[in-house]
């Protein structure tokens, strides 16, 4: 696929602020015992089957064939100008979501944090993939990008394709693609990944009360032994020492953020001792939450006087 083509996701001016998407097509179809005619435009294509299942033949450069059986839940990325065909059997029904985009040359307002160029430099994943061209790749989602379809799709329904939530939902879906891609290549971590991102996402999501390891582990369907060598092995660190500084995480923010009492915040935080509260914060922190609190005090009079000036 040429570099110069406007339609494909792999542009030299994709990584260096050049590029924004043109939004071409975006709609929902249902399909029954349907077959399509090869077919190819200078867009790139995001297929995402919701419901049913159904089969995409491609055809690469060297004139061969793959053909991808597809079922709820996948998505396949098709390069522009790859030629390729929709199948779904008799007897078979299916409801796909699709959208079609290529790229126009970026302006100054567009070229900022929402950027494909400045995004690639900050998450390698998405990088990677804009250096690794394909004709198609096949993924399967956890939800995760369906619903940033659904909400950019519902955007441009309503806006177009200008306005700052078109390039952030964008922005996002190109960052959970590139996720999901490095997830699928490294085969042999991606179920350790899985299980540790689910691990901390239940610590983020109730750390305010008090939880066991055997909690935790329920949560992401494993042996809380074999959780706590797991999640020590690919983090550098146990599950309490996760949990604690996340809460003392927490904590930071309420002592600069808010005026919820000190005496308060350790509650707030799931620690039940107030006693234990200020032995843990000196010991992640650095300081006593009392002190903490009047360091950013401080810190605030300062930058609010210098705005005055």
């Amino acid at each position: 696929m040429p570099e110069t083509s406007s339609g494909s996701l792999f542009q030299v001016g994709m990584t260096d602020g050049r590029l924004q998407p043109d939004f071409h097509a975006y709609y929902y179809k249902q399909w029954t015992a349907y077959r399509m005619d090869y077919h190819c435009h200078n867009s790139t294509e995001i297929m995402y089957l919701m419901t049913g299942s159904c089969i995409v033949d491609v055809k690469t450069e060297e004139g061969a064939g793959k053909r991808f059986a597809l079922k709820k839940g996948e998505l396949i990325l098709l390069d522009a100008n790859v030629p390729h065909r929709l199948i779904v059997e008799e007897g078979a029904v299916c409801r796909m979501l699709n959208v079609e985009f290529a790229f126009v040359p970026t302006n100054a307002e567009c070229n900022s944090a929402t950027g494909i160029g400045v995004l690639a430099r900050e998450e390698p994943a998405l990088a990677d993939l804009l250096r690794s061209p394909f004709a198609s790749l096949v993924l399967p989602d956890p939800e995760e990008v369906l619903h940033t379809l659904k909400s950019l799709v519902l955007e441009l329904d309503q806006k177009g394709g200008q306005g700052i939530m078109v390039r952030l939902l964008f922005a996002e879906l190109l960052l959970r693609l590139a996720r999901l891609r490095r997830e699928q290549l490294d085969s042999s971590r991606q179920h350790v990944h899985h299980y540790i991102r689910k691990a901390m996402e239940y610590l983020h999501q109730n750390y305010d009360r008090s939880i066991r390891v055997e909690e935790i582990a329920a949560a992401v369907n494993l042996h809380p032994g074999y959780l706590h060598r797991l999640f020590k092995r690919h983090t550098g660190r146990t599950l309490t020492d996760y949990l604690n500084g996340l809460r003392i995480d927490k904590a930071k923010m309420l002592l600069s953020g808010s005026a919820v009492p000190i005496a308060d915040i350790a509650d707030y935080v799931g620690i039940g001792s107030r006693q234990y509260f200020h032995l843990l914060f000196r010991k992640y922190g650095g300081c006593t939450p009392t002190e903490y609190r009047e360091r950013a005090e401080r810190d605030s009079r300062k930058k609010n006087e210098v705005r005055s000036i």
